[in-house]
């Protein structure tokens, strides 16, 4: 039995930082893509900021209809915050056509790659998203800066330090909790041709859900049919208010204390539920599709 050779021994011991070096050519081969593309990508982006003219006259035809000074808590001016607040959220942890590009790749044949090269497809996918939004928040961050600085006068001070490391945290889970949603919807591709309708009504659910159109306050009041439960109190069991309405209401003060810390601890509990949920799909999904010849 003859022992390794000094070269072969140390070709295979593992190199410390060979995973972070990976990370970081996944990253870099993202945003040469996403900047290949630059003049559709900044047109859509800053098609984005259209619907806040909307929502001011939407919020203020409201108010002047129903003569109250505030709804479910919130004034006008918390209502134009608030809505402000959750284009910024919905920009971390929206993810749009992830899904649909997986369930594409299964179709196409294309996920092929990934199943013979030394590259983890989940890893690949987060990779591309995280460059997606560094060129996103690159041509965003001055119409966001514009936009903030003329609403100046609907926001209330600015909140303290311990209070905007809370709300950063929750805008990081709700980008992973966005990713890995929409990542396992995209994995469902392995099993069902076509996951559109699927998507469809998450996407249907999620926008309804997770705060983007309205406070979630709002929901407080609308019964379940079961005695002391209210809507409201159900959809904060869900994982979509954390991608819109929870980081938001964080910064507006409307959650404190031990409901903040319970909130965030939901929210951190949905990210590694969905984050499993992908890799088992992944690796089930997979397997399926070698089993039949993929």
């Amino acid at each position: 039995m003859t022992a390794a050779t000094p070269s072969a021994a140390a070709h295979s011991r593992p190199r410390p930082f060979e995973g972070l070096r990976m990370w970081w050519m996944m990253l870099v081969i993202s945003l040469e893509e996403r900047l290949a593309y630059r003049g559709d990508f900044i047109l859509g982006t800053l098609m984005r900021f259209l619907p806040i003219v909307t929502q001011l006259f939407l919020w203020t035809a409201v108010f002047s209809a129903t003569n109250a000074a505030d709804i479910a808590g919130y004034s006008r001016n918390d209502i134009v915050a608030y809505y402000l607040l959750t284009m910024i959220t919905r920009a971390f942890s929206s993810m749009p056509g992830l899904a649909g590009g997986i369930a594409r790749s299964v179709r196409d044949g294309s996920v092929k790659k990934y199943l013979v090269q030394p590259i983890d497809y989940v890893s690949f996918l987060l990779a591309s998203r995280i460059a997606h939004k560094l060129v996103y928040y690159a041509v965003a961050v001055f119409p966001f800066a514009g936009v903030f600085f003329l609403c100046r006068s609907f926001f209330p001070p600015v909140p303290d330090a311990a209070t905007i490391a809370i709300f950063l945290l929750s805008l990081l889970l709700s980008f992973l909790l966005g990713f890995f949603l929409e990542a396992t919807l995209g994995m469902l591709g392995f099993w069902f041709l076509e996951v559109s309708s699927i998507v469809f009504a998450y996407m249907l659910l999620q926008y309804l859900l997770s705060g983007h159109m309205f406070p979630l306050d709002m929901l407080a009041g609308i019964g379940t049919g079961i005695p002391g439960v209210s809507l409201g109190s159900v959809v904060h069991w869900l994982p979509f208010e954390y991608t819109a309405y929870f980081p938001a209401a964080i910064w507006l003060g409307k959650i404190h204390g031990t409901e903040l810390i319970r909130a965030l601890v939901i929210e951190a509990v949905w990210v590694v539920v969905m984050a499993v949920a992908c890799r088992i799909a992944w690796r089930r999904g997979t397997r399926r599709y070698s089993a039949f010849g993929g």
